[in-house]
């Protein structure tokens, strides 16, 4: 790790320290937003940030071009993380909203939101820096660096949900905060469900569509990419046929597929206001056709892997008979 992108790391750190603290204020703080506690949001976002820029750590570290830019760009995504999270840690302990608060008459809100704004929009614009550097380039073998490519693109896509909510004002109202003060707010997560009945800790919406749901699962495909690749690694020692680097990358391109169909599903359920623990019969079908799609190509790729090591494998010289 000592080559790993130290400010990251550093990040990613003060991340993992927020998740203790958010579990600690879970059980000592009995405050709540919307029904659910004031420190789900700040642990919520620490872990999400301590997963995403460890693995950007790790991941500027394989670059081999412009290395000095993306020194630099990850530099700016740890600070901008870092302030962002802050902000919504600040709110929180103030028992108020972060995104999408509109109270003109609060001062620490005033200063902070434009705050967030800014750090969604430079969050999202290194991302996309970062994503076509590792285009431009092999940081690795065939089966990595098509995962860390699939998975860059999925995190780039994740980090546009967002953009949506701040430039579409679909759901004003007024709520109530921690401290009984009544909040305006511009925005909402939810489709057909502003605010949504969520689920436990994600308190994704039950009762209506839900772009956190696709958010989520894209900006955390490039994790979900990189264990199926190191997966496929480890069992090569075991099986003759995965020992094939291209054999490897086929199957993550099949892996990357079926979750890249699995985030566009869950990105149209939400936005036809459907909860995800009730599906319908199209959000099934789509859902099935996605299985069938990505089952059908991971087994003709094993077929056919297995079928070119069979024909690699020499054939066995007959003995001759000793007399």
């Amino acid at each position: 790790m000592k080559s790993w992108h130290r400010p990251l790391l550093v990040c990613a750190g003060l991340m993992s320290a927020l998740i203790l603290v958010s579990l600690v204020g879970l059980v000592t703080d009995g405050r709540t937003l919307l029904g659910e506690s004031v420190w789900v949001k700040p642990l919520k976002f620490g872990f999400a940030f301590a997963l995403y820029t460890g693995t950007l750590a790790w991941l500027i570290s394989k670059l081999t071009r412009g290395r000095r830019l993306s020194w630099w760009l990850g530099t700016v995504f740890a600070l901008g993380a870092t302030v962002e999270v802050g902000a919504i840690t600040t709110q929180a302990a103030r028992g108020t909203f972060s995104h999408f608060n509109a109270d003109q008459s609060d001062p620490v809100t005033l200063a902070l939101v434009p705050v967030l704004t800014t750090g969604v929009m430079t969050l999202l614009n290194v991302q996309l820096i970062i994503a076509v550097m590792v285009l431009a380039q092999r940081a690795a073998g065939p089966a990595l660096t098509l995962a860390i490519r699939a998975g860059l693109g999925l995190a780039t896509a994740g980090m546009l949900i967002p953009v949506y909510w701040m430039v579409a004002g679909l759901h004003p109202r007024t709520v109530t905060d921690a401290n009984d003060a009544r909040i305006p707010m511009y925005q909402g997560h939810g489709i057909g469900d502003p605010d949504g009945h969520g689920m436990p800790l994600t308190n994704w919406s039950v009762t209506g569509g839900d772009f956190r749901v696709p958010h989520f699962f894209a900006l955390h495909g490039i994790q979900v990419l990189l264990v199926v690749t190191a997966a496929l690694a480890a069992l090569a020692a075991r099986h003759a046929w995965l020992r094939d680097e291209r054999v490897r990358a086929r199957l993550v391109g099949c892996a990357a597929l079926g979750y890249s169909g699995l985030v566009a599903v869950v990105t149209w359920q939400a936005g036809r206001g459907q909860s995800l623990i009730h599906p319908d019969t199209a959000t099934l079908a789509a859902l099935a056709a996605v299985v069938a799609v990505t089952a059908l190509t991971t087994t003709w790729t094993v077929l056919a892997a297995g079928r070119a090591a069979t024909l690699r494998t020499p054939l066995m010289a007959p003995e001759r008979n000793s007399t």
